[in-house]
Parts: C-alpha cells; sequence; structure tokens
C-alpha cells in the first residue's frame, strides 16, 4: 500500500502499474490524503467519487492509464465547477468538457482528481485570487508559483499528483515552470486544439501540461493534440513525439544565447545561471553558439488590450457591475481596454505584431534555436499582485478609494478625447509602458513566442537563492519534436529534482 503518491515522472508511474509494483486505486489514495494534508493550497475543487470510480475502471495499458491528474480550472469539466478562479461565475457548472482534457481522459486513461487553481480567468503570472486565496511553492512556502496555471505546477512539483494540465497564452505554463522547477512546453501555434469556446483572437493559447519529464510532455502531446472542426486553426496529428524522442542530431544546429530576450532588466545571479546552463547544453550537444541580436517590439500591453475583448465576451451583460468582485488587476485592466483600446490602437498593434514576426522570421533565418530565460528572477512574494519587485502602475492604481476614482476619471477623459484624436490611446500606452515598466515587463520574456506562435519549453536551471530558474529554448515554427530533443538533452546532460527538496520520495 503507497502511503504517499508517486514521486517520480507520470510514465514511470505507468510502467510500476503495469508491473504490478502499485496500483490505481491505492495511489489515489495516497493523492486524496497528501491533497487534504497540503498547505500549498493547489486544489479549488476534489472530486474523490468521481475519482475512485476512474481509479477502479483504469485500463493500465493507456498511455496514462490509472494516474491521478490535476485538471486546470480554466479547463471545463462537464459536471464540475467552471469558475474560471472568478467570484463572478462562483455558481456556474461546466456543461461539457474540453476536447483536450476528454482525450485526456478518454484515450489517455488519467484519473481525474480534481481542479487546480488558476490566477483569475489566466490574465496574470502570479498564484494569488479572490476567489481562491493564495497557492504557494512547494519550494519555499511564501513565494509564488507564477500563473496563470499555479495550482498545477504547485501540485506537481509539490508531489501531489505527478499529471497536471495547464495552457500557454502568454507563457501561463512556461512562467509557473520556470519558478517550481519543472518542465514546461508550449508547442507551435495550434498544436493543441481550443475547443470549445474557441475564439479566433488572440491567437497565441497552446494547451499542454506540467511535467517533471521530458517524455511526460511528449507523451501528454501524443494524446491530446490533433485537429478538431470546432478549432479550424488546430494542426493535424504528429505521428509520436514520444517515439521520436531522441532521434535528431543537434550537433551543427546554430543557437544564440539572448538572456534578457525583449530587454527585460534580470535579477542578479539569473544571467549568470542562464549563460552556464546555455554553454553546458551546447557543449553537450555540438551545437554552434552564434552572436545574433534580437530586438523584437514589446507589444505586451497593446496584447493585453485586445485580448480583452474575449473576456467582455465571457461576462458579457455582467460588465461592469461585476467590477468589485473581479481581482484589481482584472479589473483596472478591463478599465484601460474599454477607455484606450480602438480601431487606431489596434491598427498599432497590428503594424507591431507583424514587425515581431518579421523580426523573428529573420533570427530564425540565421538560426535554429534561441537560448533565453524563463522569467526575471526567482519566485517572488506568493501575495504580490506582479512581479514588478518596484513600485508599480497597479498598485499606484489601487493606493486607495481617491486614486481608483482619479483613474478612472482619467479614463473616462481619454474615452472622450480619443473620438478627437483616435491616436491619444496608443501614445498614452506607450508613456504608460515606459513609466510603469511593470505592465510590459509581465511576462515579456515569453509572450513573443505566443505572439508569433513558435514552440517554446522552460527547462529547470538549477536555482538563484535556494529557488529555481529556468533556462527558454525557442525554437522554429513546426519544429516541436526538435525543440523536445533538446529538452531532453538538457535532462540527459543535468537531470534536475523531480519534485521540490523536502517531498518525499517513491518506494
Amino acid at each position: 500500500m503507497a502511503d504517499s503518491p508517486w514521486t517520480g515522472d507520470a510514465c514511470s508511474l505507468v510502467d510500476a502499474f503495469r508491473a504490478g509494483e502499485r496500483a490505481p486505486k491505492e495511489e489515489l489514495e495516497a493523492t486524496l490524503a497528501a491533497i487534504e494534508a497540503s498547505d500549498l493550497n493547489a486544489f479549488s475543487h476534489v472530486d474523490p467519487d468521481r475519482a475512485r470510480a476512474a481509479a477502479a475502471a483504469a485500463d493500465v495499458s493507456q498511455p496514462f492509464g490509472g494516474v491521478p491528474t490535476g485538471i486546470k480550472e480554466l479547463d471545463p469539466v462537464a459536471g464540475w465547477p467552471y469558475t474560471e478562479s472568478s467570484l463572478v461565475f462562483r455558481d456556474r457548472i461546466a456543461t461539457q468538457t474540453g476536447t483536450v482534457i476528454e482525450r485526456l481522459l478518454e484515450q489517455g486513461g488519467a484519473v481525474p482528481v480534481g481542479l487546480t487553481t488558476a490566477s483569475e480567468f489566466g490574465g496574470l503570472n502570479v498564484s494569488v485570487t479572490k476567489m481562491n486565496g493564495v497557492t504557494h511553492n512547494p519550494w519555499r512556502h511564501g513565494r509564488t508559483v507564477g500563473g496563470s496555471s499555479s495550482g498545477s505546477a504547485a501540485a506537481v512539483a509539490g508531489g501531489l499528483v505527478s499529471l497536471a494540465s495547464g495552457g500557454d497564452g502568454g507563457g501561463s505554463i512556461r512562467i509557473p515552470a520556470g519558478y517550481t522547477g519543472l518542465l514546461g512546453f508550449k508547442g507551435t501555434f495550434g498544436r493543441t486544439p481550443r475547443s470549445p469556446g474557441a475564439y479566433m483572437r488572440p491567437h497565441t493559447v497552446v494547451l499542454g501540461n506540467l511535467a517533471r519529464s521530458v517524455r511526460d510532455a511528449a507523451r501528454y502531446y501524443d494524446v491530446v493534440t490533433g485537429h478538431h472542426p470546432a478549432d479550424p486553426t488546430s494542426l493535424p496529428k504528429h505521428p509520436s513525439f514520444e517515439d521520436g524522442l531522441g532521434s535528431h542530431d543537434l550537433a551543427g544546429k546554430r543557437v544564440a544565447v539572448i538572456p534578457a530576450l525583449g530587454g527585460v532588466t534580470l535579477e542578479p545571479g539569473v544571467e549568470e545561471r542562464i549563460r552556464a546552463e546555455a554553454d553546458a547544453l551546447i557543449a553537450a550537444t555540438g551545437m554552434v553558439r552564434v552572436d545574433l541580436d534580437v530586438r523584437p517590439p514589446n507589444l505586451a500591453a497593446q496584447w493585453m488590450m485586445g485580448n480583452l475583448a474575449t473576456l467582455l465576451a465571457d461576462l458579457g451583460d455582467r460588465w461592469p457591475a461585476c467590477a468589485p468582485e473581479l481581482t484589481e488587476e482584472v479589473a483596472i485592466g478591463l478599465r484601460l481596454a474599454t477607455s484606450m483600446y480602438n480601431l487606431h490602437t489596434a491598427a498599432a498593434a497590428e503594424r507591431m505584431r507583424v514587425a515581431a514576426n518579421e523580426e523573428m522570421a529573420r533570427a530564425f533565418g540565421e538560426v535554429d534555436f534561441f537560448i533565453a530565460t524563463t522569467n526575471p528572477g526567482p519566485a517572488f512574494p506568493a501575495e504580490s499582485t506582479t512581479s514588478s519587485p518596484s513600485d508599480s502602475f497597479l498598485e499606484w492604481a489601487q493606493t486607495n478609494a481617491a486614486a481608483k476614482w482619479a483613474f478612472r476619471g482619467v479614463l473616462g477623459g481619454v474615452r472622450v478625447a480619443s473620438a478627437f484624436a483616435p491616436g491619444l490611446p496608443d501614445q498614452l500606452l506607450d508613456r504608460v509602458g515606459k513609466a510603469f515598466p511593470d505592465l510590459i515587463n509581465m511576462g515579456a520574456l515569453t509572450i513573443i513566442s505566443n505572439i508569433y506562435g513558435n514552440p517554446a519549453v522552460s527547462i529547470p536551471a538549477g536555482t538563484v537563492d535556494d529557488l529555481p530558474v529556468g533556462i527558454q529554448v525557442l525554437g522554429r515554427h513546426h519544429e516541436d519534436a526538435l525543440l523536445f530533443d533538446v529538452a531532453l538533452a538538457a535532462e540527459r546532460e543535468r537531470p534536475w529534482p523531480l519534485v521540490a527538496p523536502g517531498v518525499g520520495t517513491s518506494t
């Protein structure tokens, strides 16, 4: 009888099931007990009855047969709460299951344990919401897990489950992976179907998982990817990412090392750590380092503004009356967007996106990969609502009631003025971004691969201040299999701990 959950990777747990060394029902009971005893706040909803029924019927011949699995609460699961981590939808129940999760459960055989916490509507790279409170980093309680796949990262790194789903629309898999010492793989845009409800903007989201190993991420993609007619952007299925692991010769591949991609300021010790990991990876694979200057425009602010159109569609006529129930940052973002986003702003954003695409295309014409940092530094305090350690625009806007009303008055004036000077909002966005860099630094290292749509992976790269940091490798469109092999080479050269220090070992 297992007295604690498996702390190896999910694939090795399946092997243990098949060999008769562990049993799905016993593994589930250990998982449920661990979740109950945990202080990480990684799960917002647990369904023991459904999980026990699935474990009892588990077919261990399936790819993830019998593996207890966390589902990110932004992924709908029929019959479970579908709050999107927001008080606005506290009473909503999902009536259908997302295509990716349906495939994970039916074709993959995973056992659904419950919903993992996420940032509200996936809008921020932090792990605190009005709905769920604070989710903690298993490496150090009181530090963030990042977001938006917060609970999934905490649950996997914290030894509660060996598999959990995630989604990456601006870095929401890679960011928490970097903060918790996990592997976070975002495939080429379209690699995973986003149905149901596949909005046609902002064309950045790729679903996936938080993984302890490269083969876990590859097997997950084998199970859940492939075209679905309700998402016309989804790509045909790849033959097998897992079977292809280790089959690519990386020698001679050209790589540029750009730790502070996008001009983000890195915290002390991070660049040195990333360069050391890059040197080791290049030496181990025989790749060739190339000096390359890559400067895509940072359009995080414009991207955020346009993104919020889908949130308004979700909220419907609840907005703006529902504003008090929203996380302050989300409410401020919506007010910014409704005041500043117009056709002129959209045109400027489109010009910047084209410029970003062309700059990335130029760079990938010269190299096969570039290596960057995943996050500017190690995990910041868990209660923080932005990743900026300095005074921020969002903090200013929340300081007191007078500031809030003044802020709303300014935005109302902008809305009126933009009718006569349509270029004003874009000019203000540019000035606000320069004055308050936290607005454009949140996820700035990761977002370019969502804008451009290329695959990118965060690989554990040791620690700074005894907290994990991630090395991020970016590859060309549709070369996901090749990027998996880069991650595999790093895993073989410098193996990482599969769970946080202090989490029990498997027996």
